[in-house]
């Protein structure tokens, strides 16, 4: 049987989603790593879906490991939870009894330098900085990918 708008289960139509493109996410984390390594840092980066899956990451020259770790971890927080990780970080300061939201999995990491990707108002993912000598550099990182494909941090 063929669907379509307007057909089916009481001619409701299947949501949309907009989807972040290769194109974008490979644009942000190139734009993310250039200016970390502007400041001299030495970082990975790391670019997700709206789901958390991986859609890029970039390991720069001379990057440990743990980098790596935490960039895909900030970026997975910041697409699944839907807000910055700095922004998340002092809310658990704010209302300690929020911390259990460190353990909803694991891989959830509420540290600076990952933000969600805003297109269309919608969330379509999240970029995750790790490696720069304190979390104000990763975030700083991490929003010059999303402001060099001319999205936002947050839904208007």
């Amino acid at each position: 049987m063929v669907s379509g708008p307007g057909i089916g289960w009481g001619n409701t139509a299947l949501p949309k989603e907009a989807v972040l493109p290769l194109s974008l996410a490979k644009k942000a984390a190139n734009a993310a790593l250039a200016k970390c390594e502007e400041g001299g840092f030495r970082v990975s980066v790391a670019v997700v879906d709206r789901g958390g899956n991986m859609k890029v990451l970039l390991r720069g020259d001379g990057v440990g490991r743990h980098s790596h770790d935490s960039s895909a971890r900030k970026a997975y927080t910041a697409s699944r939870i839907r807000r910055s990780t700095q922004e998340l970080a002092e809310l658990l300061t704010k209302v300690p009894n929020l911390q259990a939201l460190r353990d909803m999995n694991e891989r959830i990491l509420i540290l600076g330098g990952g933000v969600p990707v805003v297109l269309e108002h919608e969330v379509v993912g999240g970029i995750g900085v790790g490696g720069a000598p304190g979390t104000q550099f990763d975030e700083a990182c991490a929003l010059a990918g999303v402001t060099s494909i001319g999205a936002q941090t947050s839904i208007p």
